[in-house]
């Protein structure tokens, strides 16, 4: 097969967790005053042609600012996929909402100034692949804005971590693993990883195996010689 061709395979409702998506939909809702304020940080300053990855049911469109020309949003999930057709309809900024996986954009090479995985990698089946996509469809110089789940620094959390996302976690929340390396599965992909912060969602309270966070920029670095 292709590469199209397999890109155009793996468009079409690539992944299919119906009762997690409910969930996640009133969830990521009902969260939305406490991870508003992270999308926004997120994506500020973003200009020109953005791909976002895993658009889930579109709570990121609100937060784009007017520079960005376009967004297409690639989301795997069908009833995620449809929410945020109705979110697109009431941004901004132009935003265009397709079916793909990540380890297979349905777009072409170099294509985006950014790109935006907000809490997605710890639920793709394939990281490298996926990073290796995303370096593929942007630009020389484009740039990554990330905010995902992280490790643990402590030893008896990240083995907790661990520990759930050999077991029942992924299989009880679409796929999701609260412990994988952001940072170095970045690095390992050939992107530079520039200025970031650990922080904890939520701030307060106790802390969870998935309160841990990361949120940063990338970049891919020009291959030229």
């Amino acid at each position: 097969m292709s590469p199209r061709s397999a890109r155009s395979a793996a468009s079409r409702d690539a992944v299919h967790h119906p009762v997690f998506a409910r969930f996640y939909a009133r969830q990521s809702v009902a969260a939305e005053p406490l991870i508003g304020p992270r999308r926004r940080e997120l994506l500020a300053g973003l200009s020109g042609r953005v791909i976002e990855v895993g658009a889930g049911n579109g709570l990121n469109f609100g937060y784009y600012p007017g520079a960005v020309s376009e967004v297409v949003a690639i989301e795997p999930e069908r009833m995620l996929r449809r929410l945020a057709v109705t979110a697109a309809l009431r941004a901004d900024v132009p935003v265009d909402v397709v079916p793909g996986a990540a380890e297979a954009l349905p777009v072409k090479s170099e294509a985006f100034d950014a790109a935006v995985l907000s809490l997605v990698l710890c639920s793709v089946r394939d990281v490298p692949r996926a990073l290796a996509e995303l370096r593929r469809v942007l630009r020389p110089g484009g740039q990554v804005r990330f905010f995902e789940h992280g490790r643990a620094p402590g030893r008896l959390m990240s083995a907790t971590q661990r520990a759930l996302d050999r077991t029942v976690w992924p299989a009880l929340f679409g796929g999701c693993h609260v412990g994988r390396d952001t940072l170095g599965a970045l690095r390992e992909a050939g992107f530079e990883v520039g200025d970031h912060r650990h922080l904890l969602v939520p701030a307060k309270g106790p802390r969870l195996p998935t309160s841990y966070c990361v949120i940063g920029t990338a970049l891919r670095p020009d291959d030229a010689p």
